[in-house]
């Protein structure tokens, strides 16, 4: 079973490795097709074309394009991510000072969504057709439903300016966590908490819970311990797609409360077409989606045999 499993886990990973190329020549080429001529945008308005020509010269944009590539993936294996144009600090030391932020928001987001929407999704599925199961769906369609801007600016309306609770933007306190987390958390709670009762009640329509039940076994163990494992398969799929989701979603959380994230680092290397920041930043999120779906596969291999074997 163990050889099984390694093998199985082996085979995605290798598997991955193709995709993780494409990924980079994407990002590499649609970082290129952004408006604008970074050196015009370095140099200023009043600079003379030469000036302009030497800055070109010095961020490398008068070599071919597959030259450029060539030298950003040959720096790249080195984990050189190059410098920013406009700091001209080395990109890996811009994101490092910003990630932990972002991470530290990004995980708090995960933990609620996850755990708020497993359990309501969990709670709700037995409850069917009561009043509980009709409020948390309309709670759960507002979640869906609500950008994540316009939802933050709201809590930052009721409990910052309203109530005078908590912080309504930056990091100075670990209560300023709360506003952002929850905010940029919403829309996987509810996607989750959706998929979780649907999975759970197609599970405890089926035979074998029937047959469960007629042992006389009790309702906390067979929605527990027989209808739960089954039913983790799906969640697991949303769980991780929105738990990858939650870092680019950051970036629009990041700029409405002012968080010191990598959502705010994209946004303001956008304005200054700092192209080396975007690639770092963007291959980032790219990499982080692509690792959390091979977690994702993973997993379904060691809940369900019949996955790795199949």
């Amino acid at each position: 079973m163990t050889g099984g499993f390694v093998g199985f886990a082996v085979r995605r990973i290798l598997a991955a490795v193709p995709t993780l190329f494409g990924v980079t020549l994407i990002v590499f080429f649609m970082v290129r097709m952004l408006p604008g001529d970074p050196a015009r945008l370095l140099a200023g308005l009043n600079a003379t074309e030469d000036e302009v020509s030497r800055i070109r010269v010095q961020l490398g944009l008068t070599r071919p394009v597959p030259v450029q590539y060539e030298i950003f993936i040959a720096n790249l294996v080195h984990g050189n991510l190059g410098q920013s144009v406009v700091t001209q600090a080395p990109v890996s030391y811009e994101i490092g000072t910003r990630l932990p932020a972002t991470a530290l928001l990004a995980a708090t987001a995960t933990v609620i969504s996850v755990a708020v929407g497993v359990a309501s999704g969990i709670v709700v599925s037995t409850r069917q057709y009561t009043a509980t199961d009709y409020l948390v769906t309309v709670l759960a369609l507002a979640g869906i439903s609500i950008p994540v801007f316009w939802g933050g600016l709201m809590l930052m309306v009721v409990f910052s300016v309203g109530l005078h609770l908590l912080p309504a933007g930056g990091d100075n306190a670990p209560s300023s966590l709360i506003l952002p987390s929850v905010a940029l958390s919403a829309f996987a709670l509810a996607t989750i908490e959706r998929q979780t009762r649907s999975s759970m009640l197609e599970t405890l329509h089926q035979d074998y819970i029937r047959t469960a039940r007629a042992k006389g076994l009790g309702g906390r163990v067979v929605v527990y311990r027989h209808a739960l494992r089954n039913a983790l398969i799906p969640v697991i799929t949303v769980a991780g797609l929105q738990s990858a989701t939650l870092l680019g979603g950051a970036i629009l959380t990041e700029r409405t409360f002012s968080w010191p994230g990598i959502g705010t680092l994209l946004v303001n290397a956008i304005q200054a077409r700092d192209y080396p920041i975007i690639q770092g930043v963007v291959l980032l999120f790219a990499v982080t989606f692509l690792v959390v779906n091979l977690v994702v596969d993973i997993l379904y291999g060691y809940i369900d045999p019949r996955i790795r074997y199949g």
